[in-house]
């Protein structure tokens, strides 16, 4: 029977069948940090329970955790230095590795986990946290899981899973000067809606996605979720191969066992008559800088475009939040915070991009502009290239590792009513604080925010360097 490459990645961690909706499914690997976890291990100290296999778990320390640029962080916040200290006790207690919150590879699970070699093709990786579909990008199964669902996986390596429908989106085309996998990603879910994927396992292909670099398309994976999937994937090529050896030196120093993975990983394509639930077909000849005007990450438009008109109640709270006007244009409209991080876009490839926007400019007047990278590996990364340096100079605040201002679970917030150009995912309302306001962008887009003081059309920019 033809199959599609989710149900070859499900069938080959299938333990057993428990019905035609729901399988036992095996995790290779099982992420946590340290605000889904504290419940999950108080049940298996309950009942008594060890984890079953230490080593196929990994924890860090992301959320909560401050990004001041001190030598030693401290977390002042009790409730948040309970959490981590928390979450090192129960990780000392069951063997489980941990990125605690000084170690210098410590970052946002999202990210370390790729870096570090941690995810393969063909893999399941397990977080509590949404942005799990992440992995995807490297042809791996990623998802999210509550609590309880922790509590499973930690006592038995397995989850009892319902199965996801299929859903194929190709794009094809080459990325226009100015646009990236973020400007991607953010059409697609304007296109689709915010539920527009929900149920589904989400397969990009297309000769857009082919082009695409690895750290592209886990931007592009990170956000799936946004659209409602229940995960998504970019069947492995070249590209996913040289990443993966480039980052797992046992794979690399290792022929026979590099050949036997290469062999397995040609297999993780969907067949060429395999059937999809529902597919979707896009074109790049037409995207342009895209950003988002509301409170969802579906709420989102062209650069160049006009406010649009309110079409349901939503739109029109969203408007009455972001303090817009129907038939406004978005370009122009001024910003006082700049964020320029998170598991979407904390890369360094993301860093890269900033500092050629930026050229010679400073952070314009009466914003703050602030650069959090996702992991220490991509800080020093980025200082050991002079991308630091360089941002520091423009008026950049270069900060420590973490999810920072993605989500006001730290000290990073934003006060009510500032209006900030972010390269996150989600543009809830209070997502970054109380009354704030959030404008989704690419990296290069949020540059151009930066210098300008306003949403500016980052192609502008690129021509003036040229």
């Amino acid at each position: 029977m033809s199959k599609t490459l989710y149900r070859k990645l499900v069938d080959s961690h299938t333990v057993v069948e428990l019905d035609e909706d729901n399988v036992l499914l095996y995790a290779d690997l099982h992420l946590m940090n340290e605000y889904t976890s504290p419940q999950a291990f108080a049940g298996l100290d309950e009942r008594g329970l060890k984890t079953l296999y230490p080593g196929q778990n990994v924890a860090t320390v992301s959320h909560i955790i401050p990004t001041h640029p001190d030598k030693i962080r401290i977390i002042n916040d009790a409730d948040s230095a309970l959490q981590a200290s928390n979450l090192k006790r129960n990780c000392d207690k069951h063997g489980i590795p941990l990125f605690d919150t000084n170690d210098r590879w410590q970052g946002i699970e999202h990210v370390i986990a790729p870096e570090h070699g941690m995810i393969r093709p063909g893999m399941v990786v397990i977080c509590g946290d949404s942005h799990t579909t992440t992995y995807g990008a490297l042809g791996a199964l990623g998802f999210g899981i509550g609590t309880t669902e922790v509590e499973h996986l930690l006592a038995t390596q397995t989850l009892v899973y319902r199965l996801a429908k299929n859903m194929r989106i190709r794009i094809d085309g080459a990325l226009p000067a100015g646009t990236t996998a973020k400007d991607l990603v953010l059409m697609v879910i304007a296109q689709i809606g915010a539920q527009g994927a929900r149920g589904y396992v989400v397969e990009f292909c297309g000769s857009a996605i082919a082009s695409l670099s690895a750290e592209a398309r886990f931007t592009l994976c990170n956000m799936a979720v946004e659209a409602g999937a229940r995960g998504a994937l970019i069947a492995p090529d070249e590209t996913t191969i040289q990443y993966v050896l480039a980052h797992c030196p046992d794979l690399a120093g290792d022929a026979d066992l590099r050949e036997r993975a290469l062999a397995q990983w040609r297999t993780l394509r969907s067949d060429p008559d395999a059937s999809f639930d529902v597919e979707h077909f896009f074109n790049t000849t037409e995207l342009v800088p895209t950003v988002t005007w509301g409170t969802s990450p579906d709420q989102a438009m062209s650069v160049t475009g006009l406010i649009p008109a309110a079409e349901d109640a939503s739109d029109a709270r969203a408007l009455q939040y972001t303090g817009l006007t129907s038939g406004m244009p978005i370009e122009g409209i001024g910003i006082q915070h700049v964020f320029i991080g998170s598991c979407t876009n904390g890369r360094i490839e993301d860093l890269r991009a900033v500092v050629e926007v930026i050229g010679n400019h400073k952070v314009a007047p009466g914003v703050r502009a602030m650069v959090v990278p996702g992991s220490g590996a991509v800080r020093d990364q980025a200082e050991q290239e002079g991308i630091a340096a360089k941002l520091i100079a423009a008026g950049f605040e270069w900060r420590k590792p973490g999810c920072s201002m993605c989500l006001a679970m730290n000290d990073d917030v934003l006060a009510p009513g500032t209006r900030c150009a972010s390269t996150t995912n989600r543009n809830f309302e209070g997502r970054q604080g109380r009354g704030a306001i959030t404008h989704l962008m690419s990296p290069a887009m949020a540059a151009a925010a930066a210098v300008t003081g306003k949403i500016t059309d980052v192609r502008k920019l690129l021509e003036n360097h040229e």
